[in-house]
């Protein structure tokens, strides 16, 4: 078939490469210029594993800047344009949204299929339908950053938000050889293919910040969220993913999804206020991160030599959206520290949104005469450093592992203060059991 992509960034490219990938015709459509070039010339302007060599290998892929093309070009045209948080509210911003689909409605003729791909609020889908006289259909993605090319060629389901059955046969046929390979296909009306979406973000983002809120329970009690995590993961009903405590989640989706969910809840007359404490309990482990280093600098950080292990919001992603890392390494900076940051990917990014941090091309010159060590993306890099090593670079063997992975007792034997969110420093638990007895 031949297919257009309507917007080119992590979800357009990531799709467009897919699709081409699953033997499509694709023509990728972006209202830069430069992207456009770059995308044409085989350059991602992100880091996806993955995504460049399935970029670069097909010949079923270009790119243009021309709506009206690419509405003479293909049968069905996927929305895959960026909702971000609007600067006066929680809600979702959908400009770009709108639009898109303007543009291509149009060019388009009464028989084209525009399908939208974007997180929307829910009842996006039916107000667009209305307005424009081309069919409507939503698809919503699941893309874990990292993953994101499995996630496309072999999801754990496909959901069809269609109006008709010849929108969701078109459908079914654009994504046939994924289902072929045995993947779920959930069809639904157009607000349950929107709340799909919305949901599930919802969902992990409340299981990650319960663990979290736990950790705190936990640093108030002595007792070790680890082992708690790995106790209650044992039932099948709650399961061990997302229970992993730590500084918290962050990027492009999650805290604005949950804000923009609670808006339009509000907006609908139903109250999901659950979803700004679970944002709240989020935002709380930046500050409990914050507090640490105070601690372990005497009580101000003021001079204090900090380095910072991670940018990205999260591993195998050079993506710095509301990334916990950087907040922490910012307000440290603020408070007087000398802070130096190293990542494996998202150095230029960072440097571009935060130009007043150090940053050093390697994790051993980052550690190099550090006070304070702090753990805050995990990258496997990071977790394959020898404390034994780490030891000999630093000046104060101090560290506080902000994603709850390294193996506390190896850091303690090579001598190293350590703590850990929601765990007890070593010798404290005894301590804490006696005092609440």
């Amino acid at each position: 078939m031949r297919l257009t992509v309507i917007g080119t960034g992590y979800l357009g490219a990531t799709h467009a490469a897919c699709m081409a990938e699953l033997g499509h015709e694709v023509l990728g459509v972006d209202v830069d210029p430069d992207k456009v070039a770059a995308l044409q010339a085989g350059r991602v302007p992100f880091h996806e594993p993955a995504l460049l060599a399935k970029h670069t290998a097909s010949g079923r892929l270009r790119f243009t800047t021309s709506y009206e093309e690419a509405a003479a070009f293909g049968e069905v045209h996927f929305i895959c344009v960026g909702t971000p948080q609007r600067k006066d509210s929680e809600g979702a911003d959908l400009r770009y949204v709108d639009s898109a689909f303007a543009s291509m409605a149009r060019y388009a003729g009464p028989d084209a299929l525009l399908v939208g791909k974007s997180t929307v609020p829910v009842g996006t889908a039916g107000r667009l339908a209305d307005t424009h006289a081309a069919e409507i259909a939503w698809n919503p993605e699941f893309l874990r950053e990292g993953f994101a090319v499995e996630d496309t060629l072999r999801p754990d389901r496909l959901v069809l938000g269609v109006g008709s059955e010849r929108a969701e046969a078109l459908l079914r046929a654009v994504y046939a050889p994924v289902i072929a390979a045995g993947t779920p296909v959930v069809t639904a009306d157009f607000p349950t293919a929107e709340l799909v979406k919305t949901a599930a973000n919802a969902f992990l983002a409340t299981k990650i910040s319960f663990i979290n809120a736990m950790a705190e329970v936990c640093e108030a009690t002595g007792a070790d969220v680890s082992v708690l995590a790995e106790a209650i993961g044992h039932d099948d009903r709650i399961g061990k993913k997302f229970l992993r405590s730590g500084v918290g989640f962050g990027g492009g989706c999650l805290p604005k999804d949950i804000r923009a969910f609670a808006h339009r809840a509000d907006e609908l007359g139903v109250s999901l206020a659950f979803l700004r404490e679970v944002d709240a309990i989020n935002m709380r482990r930046r500050d409990r991160v914050v507090e640490l280093a105070r601690e372990l600098c005497g009580g101000a950080v003021l001079g204090a030599r900090i380095t910072v292990l991670g940018a990205a919001f999260k591993p195998d992603s050079d993506d710095i959206r509301d990334s916990p890392a950087l907040n922490v390494a910012a307000r440290l900076r603020l408070d007087g520290a000398d802070v130096t940051v190293h990542d494996p990917e998202a150095m230029d990014n960072a440097r571009k949104a935060f130009p007043l941090l150090g940053y050093a091309v390697s994790a051993e010159e980052a550690l190099g005469g550090a006070d304070l060590v702090l753990h805050l993306t995990e990258w496997p890099q990071f977790r394959e450093i020898s404390p034994d090593t780490a030891r000999s670079l630093v000046s104060r063997p101090r560290i506080v592992d902000g994603r709850g992975v390294l193996d506390a007792a190896e850091w303690v034997a090579a001598g190293w203060e350590f703590r850990a969110l929601g765990r007890p420093a070593p010798g404290e638990a005894d301590r804490m059991g006696r005092l609440k007895r």
